[in-house]
């Protein structure tokens, strides 16, 4: 089976998703083609260059529907030759990009690939696509169907993290996350985003709040707390799936949350005769992916079944990995993986993560891969993993080793 290897590795900086943010005017597709000329440019790609364009994007409605990775490559400065595959896996959806370019190269179907994914939040609401799993009342009574932070809040609840422990992670990812930028650590992979005339639209995560305190994060109420507690009450729908649950302990709220922000990311994926044939050195393989489904209820537990999973199909022990990304959906979903695993905080997600820079629902899994790559880099170690929460209940995971 052939290698598949990461050549490079770009996103934009996160824009806040709303009619304020910086990059609010700029629609899925013009984002996205920016991505993908970064890569084209920075990496000399001319003509029929890579197999396809694998984009992830959740929201597939309006401006962001209509096989929008298509759209993307006709966009861009890409030949039209290429085609392109717009995917949706929720939370996980720029990861699976990246992950079945990568399989795809691996089983000889094309020597490269770009994958990745956008979500413009700001633009196309979250939710504004329906689903069947929330909607359709035969399938969310079958499934105790609850809204995503409930869920978060059920794990709380269920592996005992407190209001506290969550607010101190989330201080710690905007403490992380400032002192990243401030030393240049994402120098490499964010892209200045620009406007027609050639000034500056965005060139730094702007969703950041560096001065974030454990006081103020307390003056904060729990956010999920009236929909579970009163109207609707999706407490109830939980108590019936967990019984020995009792009571759910709502911890979370917008500020050890992920932020709802605009964002797109692209990996530049081939071959090691890719790499030959446009003299381009790979930076790391792609060692093994995995994805999991899990309990639909409590629904954000499976970075731990997908990392279980990963790592028995590639012979590796947890010890073996050097530095993790786990995105903070919420801050629960990290706690409980550092738990199951007994990892020390400070190999996982040592520049921050979506609690302080954002959650671009389609984009975020290509960032932190990239974000892991560089950060191997930068400290001259050699395997990562990444995982993401996926709703409806799933799990992703991919293992990159630098080469």
């Amino acid at each position: 089976m052939t290698d598949a290897f990461i050549y490079d590795a770009v996103r934009s900086p996160r824009g806040k998703g709303r009619p304020d943010g910086s990059l609010h005017e700029l629609t899925s597709v013009a984002l996205s083609a920016k991505v993908l000329n970064a890569v084209k440019e920075r990496n000399g790609l001319e003509g029929h260059a890579v197999e396809d364009v694998i984009w992830g994007n959740v929201t597939q409605v309006g401006e962001q529907g209509g096989c929008l990775a298509r759209s993307a490559v006709l966009a861009s400065d890409l030949d039209e030759r290429i085609p392109g595959l717009a995917i949706n896996r929720f939370c996980a959806s720029g990861m699976e990009a990246v992950n079945l370019a990568a399989n795809q190269v691996k089983g000889g179907a094309g020597h490269a690939y770009i994958a990745g994914g956008v979500e413009m939040m700001g633009r196309v609401p979250m939710g504004s696509d329906g689903a069947a799993i929330a909607v359709d009342p035969t399938l969310a009574m079958k499934t105790y169907f609850v809204p995503q932070g409930i869920s978060a809040d059920i794990i709380a609840t269920e592996f005992g993290f407190t209001r506290d422990q969550a607010d101190a992670l989330a201080v710690e990812s905007q403490r992380r996350a400032a002192r990243a930028w401030e030393e240049g650590r994402f120098a490499k992979s964010v892209l200045t985003i620009k406007d027609q005339n050639g000034l500056t639209i965005l060139d730094r995560d702007e969703y950041m709040r560096p001065g974030t305190d454990m006081q103020a994060l307390g003056a904060l109420k729990p956010a999920f707390k009236e929909m579970g507690e009163v109207m609707p009450g999706f407490d109830k729908v939980a108590i019936m799936k967990y019984p020995h649950l009792e009571k759910i302990n709502h911890i979370h709220h917008a500020g050890n949350s992920s932020g709802i922000v605009d964002g797109a990311a692209a990996v530049l994926i081939g071959s090691a005769e890719f790499g030959r044939a446009h003299g381009l050195k790979p930076r790391a393989r792609i060692r093994a992916t995995a994805k999991v489904g899990t309990d639909p209820t409590i629904m954000l537990t499976g970075p731990v079944p997908a990392t279980q999973k990963i790592l028995k199909d590639s012979g590796l022990q947890i010890g073996d990995i050097d530095l993790f990304e786990v995105n903070e959906a919420f801050a629960s979903v990290v706690l409980r993986f550092q738990q199951a695993f007994d990892v020390d905080p400070a190999l996982v997600n040592v520049n921050g993560g979506s609690i302080a820079m954002g959650h671009p629902l389609g984009a975020t899994g290509a960032i932190i891969i990239g974000t892991l790559l560089d950060e191997l880099e930068r400290q001259d170690k050699a395997i990562g993993l990444a995982t993401l929460c996926i709703a409806s209940g799933m799990g992703a995971a991919t293992i990159i080793e630098r080469v």
